[in-house]
């Protein structure tokens, strides 16, 4: 095997060395499973802020791998797979006032409070602080975090970004943060520093060219059982129940050597053998990013495997795609698809039909794939939408061959659908992102009730 050399980083440093700390939050919800997640926009953080002379710390509230907990939790740990997916330590407790008429038990997913304050105490006294967030919905999460960091650590600055914050920036502000950052970090960070501190960082990656960023800071990262990699930012579809192209309004594309060189940097150096695609667009565009890249990996024979769980594009599928993804290693495949209704196709994106679903499936299959194994997601609960049209999705997808899997559809403001979501809503969306939560069906109405999606998906496992 050709083994990269090291990536080369070059530091700015300053006078003073200040640490930052970057924490990524609790989940707060009724279910939660780690399927392939990792804190990917905060470790990048990480790595600006590393080349750029800083000390840095993480804590991931979220860690499943946590040592102390493993310790105090043994033999109930969670369960975790040997791909990198698994379940995470969970804790019930109160649910918000606005989500008690739900029948469920509500979790804090991840560590303990306790060993949070004591990861927190250990560290060296951190000058700034950086907190990440996700879903909308996953909030009270985010706002716990930084009230302890402030109760601990009231003098250093708090940092607030991720996808909460670009969405719902109004309801940010109520989190307790200093700061907010909304959409891509990197040179809001910059002026951020020079704003706080009068540091003006001397890197600043280049916005347009995605190879000039640095490599994640994965070595922060306690049991690296898999990594993600992102070939590219935003998306060139804007489908409308998406956030794609409010978090990343333009789409960018690495070079796909590079990408080749970071995967081998992580094998070389952490062992990595598992690595996940959380790209809106990795086979848009085959011939400049897949195909190449699905090659070199083959030609390598490097016996990794790979795991796309945002789901890729069918209709880029083509008898030698296929081919070389099976051969690459590529295991865990999903696919979008949403809907095998043609009008709301067209409404909601129009990027595939049910002739690119037939002709997909028969080359994945020509290539190796079981059933089983090509996982084709279905949006059910979108504003308008019943129950017959999700049902004949589901007969559709499995009388082609695949497996159809149930996504339930999250309203996401500023989105196409938005709009649409606010008037079938029977929950003040607007005001409260709890709301939000798939969980809850948002949408639900006369034609899509809680009783027809739970007979829905036992037909998808029928």
């Amino acid at each position: 095997m050709i083994v990269p050399k090291r990536e080369v980083v070059i530091v700015y440093g300053m006078a003073e060395r200040k640490t930052i700390l970057l924490v990524n939050p609790w989940i707060y919800d009724f279910a939660a499973y780690d399927f392939w997640i990792k804190p990917l926009g905060l470790l990048s953080m990480a790595a600006f802020l590393r080349k750029n002379g800083y000390a840095v710390e993480f804590i991931d509230c979220l860690d499943p791998w946590n040592p102390q907990m493993r310790k105090n939790a043994h033999p109930r740990s969670p369960r975790r797979y040997s791909s990198g997916h698994g379940k995470y330590f969970k804790e019930a407790i109160p649910k918000p006032d606005v989500l008690k008429v739900i029948p469920k038990n509500y979790y804090r997913y991840g560590i303990t409070p306790q060993i949070f304050r004591e990861a927190i105490l250990r560290l060296p006294r951190p000058d700034m602080v950086f907190v990440t967030s996700m879903m909308t919905y996953w909030y009270p999460g985010v706002f716990e975090t930084i009230r302890i960091i402030k109760e601990l650590m009231p003098e250093a600055p708090v940092i607030l970004g991720g996808n909460y914050v670009t969405l719902c920036p109004v309801h940010a502000a109520l989190s307790g943060a200093d700061f907010l950052l909304a959409g891509e970090g990197e040179g809001k960070t910059a002026a951020l520093l020079e704003r706080i501190w009068g540091e003006k960082p001397g890197f600043i990656p280049d916005a347009e060219n995605l190879d000039s960023y640095p490599y994640p800071a994965y070595d922060l990262i306690f049991h690296p059982d898999q990594l993600p990699i992102m070939t590219s930012r935003g998306c060139p579809f804007d489908c409308a129940y998406c956030a794609s192209r409010l978090l990343n309004p333009r789409f960018r594309r690495r070079n796909h050597k590079q990408v080749m060189g970071e995967m081998l940097f992580w094998h070389q150096r952490l062992g990595v053998i598992n690595f996940s695609l959380y790209d809106d667009a990795f086979l848009a565009g085959p011939e400049e990013m897949a195909i190449p890249l699905l090659r070199e990996i083959v030609k390598r024979d490097l016996r990794w495997q790979f795991h796309c769980p945002n789901g890729l594009h069918l209709r880029e599928i083509t008898d030698e795609i296929a081919s070389l993804m099976f051969r690459a290693g590529f295991k865990t495949i999903r696919f979008g698809f949403e809907t095998a209704d043609i009008e709301r196709q067209r409404e909601t994106g129009g990027k595939v039909t049910g002739g690119d679903l037939q002709r997909a499936i028969g080359y994945l299959k020509k290539a190796g794939y079981e059933k089983q194994e090509i996982g084709i997601y279905l949006l059910c609960g979108m504003p308008g939408q019943g129950a017959a049209e999700v049902r004949e999705s589901i007969l559709f997808v499995k009388s082609r061959g695949a497996k159809p899997i149930l996504a339930e559809y999250s309203p996401i403001p500023g989105t196409a659908l938005w709009e649409a979501a606010l008037q079938a809503s029977p929950f003040n969306i607007a005001a409260e992102p709890l709301y939000h939560n798939n969980t809850l069906l948002p949408c639900r109405g006369e034609n899509y009730t809680y009783d027809m999606h739970q007979s829905l998906k036992l037909l998808t496992r029928s």
